[in-house]
């Protein structure tokens, strides 16, 4: 059962963005709604399948959905822990009775409810351009809930390192997004020639978007390329890994909050 203390930063934490939709919910909407619209509709009839039976902006409808949640997970632990940092009203949640573990999950668990969030917008709109199925449910969202907690946690450390809001900027716009990019959202890895699949595999986007587009239509680049036998259990060997990744990230989250890092200067 959650704490008073827990509840109640969640809760601030959430509304922050939740009051704001023209600033959080509005710039992805818009974005996502041009990148169909040009490969959708101008584009989309132009380009040939990436893979057979499969239409472009299907197969590119997941990697937009990863890119929005991750990218927002990401930029509301950071701004929040930066911003909290900059006016020095952090000291009031570092001084509550709570616990390091209960404040790096009230910040971690109202980012990854942003990136939910802004995921499903993305699915709304895509749905509007192309029928969407759901071929694994469950498997879906286990990733998706597992990438954004991954991302929120990734967000809170950046904002402990950053010293400037162009740090913030940095690490979301230069970082964060070429690694989405060529994490094989607007192509298969079976377009690559074999060296560059392996190069692309060191790339964890790779595995993110690859299993989302496993849940939502049920195919897998990384079952293509995969030794024989082993596959079929691709898209579970990526969420073990990413859900390993995830609860190292969230411990290293409590252990800066813990010693201080950042947050006493």
């Amino acid at each position: 059962m959650m704490s008073v203390g827990l509840r109640s930063l969640f809760r601030r934490e959430v509304l922050r963005y939740v009051r704001r939709p023209k600033n959080t919910f509005m710039p992805p909407a818009i974005t996502n709604v041009l990148y169909f619209a040009v490969f959708g509709v101008i584009l989309g009839g132009r380009i040939r399948e990436p893979v057979e039976g499969i239409g472009y902006i299907e197969f590119i409808l997941p990697g937009l959905i990863v890119l929005g949640a991750i990218s927002n997970a990401f930029e509301n632990a950071s701004f929040s822990i930066f911003h909290g940092r900059w006016n020095e009203y952090i000291h009031e949640t570092l001084t509550s009775p709570m616990s390091y573990a209960e404040m790096v999950a009230a910040y971690v668990g109202a980012s990854a409810v942003r990136g939910l969030i802004v995921g499903a917008i993305i699915a709304a709109i895509g749905r509007l351009f192309v029928p969407i199925s759901l071929e694994h449910a469950g498997f879906l969202l286990a990733v998706m809930v597992t990438i954004s907690v991954l991302f929120a946690g990734l967000g809170i450390i950046g904002g402990l390192v950053a010293r400037d809001f162009d740090d913030l900027t940095v690490m979301n716009q230069f970082i964060l997004r070429p690694l989405v990019f060529f994490g094989a959202i607007f192509y298969s890895l079976e377009m690559l020639e074999p060296v560059w699949q392996y190069v692309s595999l060191l790339n964890p986007m790779v595995y993110m978007v690859d299993s989302v587009r496993f849940g939502f239509i049920g195919y897998t680049d990384l079952a293509t390329i995969a030794p024989p036998g082993y596959g079929e259990f691709a898209p579970l060997a990526a969420l073990g890994v990413l859900a390993t990744l995830t609860a190292l990230v969230l411990a290293v989250d409590v252990y800066l909050f813990k010693i201080g890092y950042g947050l006493t200067d």
